[in-house]
């Protein structure tokens, strides 16, 4: 039997959305982007066509939403940064 996704986040924001998709996955949580096709086709990103959900499995959502946290916390921007330090 297929597993249920759960919503960990919904945003207006595409790229938001991409970000954290990709994020989720590097992180070990398969992740899937939710959005109305005619939403997508047409550029919207207000109302409730414009909302797009990132999923994760059931059996993963305290772990997924705990990866969310952290973006939001910023804990991912250390990482990110250290990197220049050096340059």
């Amino acid at each position: 039997m297929d597993e249920r996704w759960v919503v960990v986040l919904t945003t207006y924001n595409q790229a938001q959305a991409d970000i954290l998709r990709g994020l989720l996955e590097a992180q070990g949580v398969p992740a899937r982007l939710l959005q109305e096709p005619a939403a997508r086709a047409l550029g919207l990103q207000v109302g409730p066509l414009g909302e797009i959900q990132i999923v994760v499995p059931e059996s993963r959502a305290a772990a997924g939403q705990a990866v969310v946290s952290a973006f939001f916390r910023g804990d991912f921007e250390d990482e990110a940064s250290g990197s220049e330090e050096g340059a």
